[in-house]
């Protein structure tokens, strides 16, 4: 038995399956305030462990690495609160926390601007071939060949100016949004897909994606994945953006059909793509690996020092007012 489960039953328990990164890096902001159970350090498998701590635990604190199933919340007799990291909770059996009556807080807008900037950093780079250029330098390959980029031979290399270009952004809550103005006052021609109209923006709406595709050079990603926006960006979209079209995803890689997308990629059928999400993450599509008209990052688009430490400070919030009685900060609406 693991020793924890001989201590005194404490009234401010947290349980921990796996460790968030801004547990990690923050740990000692929430072990100050609260008693965290660690089962990923315990010597009992995981399931031993939730039972050992069924009747007690009322809060779990998790992110993408760790996904809260519904077998999770069906061992945990007495939770009442799954508090994550991310923003997205498709890591979260929603629907079973709704069924028990469990309510989910997430990191509320924290990682906006962030991430918004990492958009836009990854369509400069796939437009301009930063990477790439980075690439060319390292390899030793610019003494013996100076004609990179548009100078080369072998393929068509496009390098594109941003400014004037027509963004389109899918999904304008609070990171589309940024991304809309960071465009904006760089001199793009910004419209955008939604759920619905936003009366607030004086951006171009298009009710439908596929007419945003064939209106726009480049396309933003910033939508959840749900079972509606699953591979909404499908070889039909692929091929209204056209041989030049440019997207980037800083969403969910699921909204992306990822085998359509390498096929256009090695074929020619669209211009570029900057991706921080994959559909089977950490797997990477390696038939991708080699294309200079591809950016990856490793799902780190909202990764900051700041963001990190601010987003400690939501979850503790929540934690307190949890255990105060008092509104929660960040609580998501759970329509699954």
């Amino acid at each position: 038995m693991d020793p924890q489960d001989h201590q005194q039953p404490e009234l401010r328990q947290v349980l921990v399956l796996q460790p968030p990164y801004v547990f990690n890096i923050h740990e000692h902001l929430f072990t100050d305030r609260f008693h965290v159970l660690k089962a990923y350090d315990s010597p009992l498998p995981t399931r031993d462990f939730l039972h050992a701590n069924a009747q007690s635990v009322k809060v779990v604190l998790c992110s993408g690495a760790g996904p809260i199933t519904a077998d999770v919340i069906r061992d945990l007799l007495a939770l009442k609160l799954v508090v994550t990291d991310a923003t997205g909770v498709n890591h979260i059996d929603m629907a079973e926390c709704g069924r028990r009556g469990i309510v989910v807080t997430n990191a509320g807008d924290v990682y906006s601007d962030d991430v918004a900037d990492a958009a836009i950093g990854l369509l400069i780079d796939v437009m301009r071939r930063i990477t790439s250029g980075d690439r060319f330098v390292r390899g030793g390959r610019w003494p013996t060949s100076r004609e990179y980029p548009l100078g080369a031979k072998s393929f068509d290399v496009m390098v594109f100016k941003l400014e004037g270009k027509r963004v389109g952004i899918v999904g304008l809550g609070n990171i589309g949004s940024r991304v809309a103005t960071r465009l904006e006052a760089m001199g793009c021609i910004v419209s955008y897909t939604s759920r619905q109209k936003k009366q607030s923006t004086h951006f171009t709406f298009y009710p439908n994606i596929l007419q945003l595709a064939f209106d726009s050079d480049a396309l933003v990603l910033c939508c959840a994945l749900t079972s509606n926006t699953r591979h909404m960006i499908n070889n039909k979209v692929m091929k209204a953006l056209g041989k030049k079209g440019i997207i980037v995803n800083v969403a969910r890689g699921a909204l992306i059909d990822e085998v359509e997308l390498v096929k256009c990629l090695v074929e020619g059928e669209i211009g570029g793509v900057g991706l921080d999400v994959f559909e089977n993450e950490p797997n990477a599509p390696r038939e991708l690996f080699e294309l200079d008209n591809v950016v990856f990052l490793p799902h780190a688009a909202a990764f900051t020092n700041e963001s990190f430490y601010d987003v400690a400070q939501v979850m503790i919030a929540n934690l307190e007012a949890f255990f105060t009685n008092k509104p929660l900060l960040t609580l998501v609406n759970n329509k699954f």
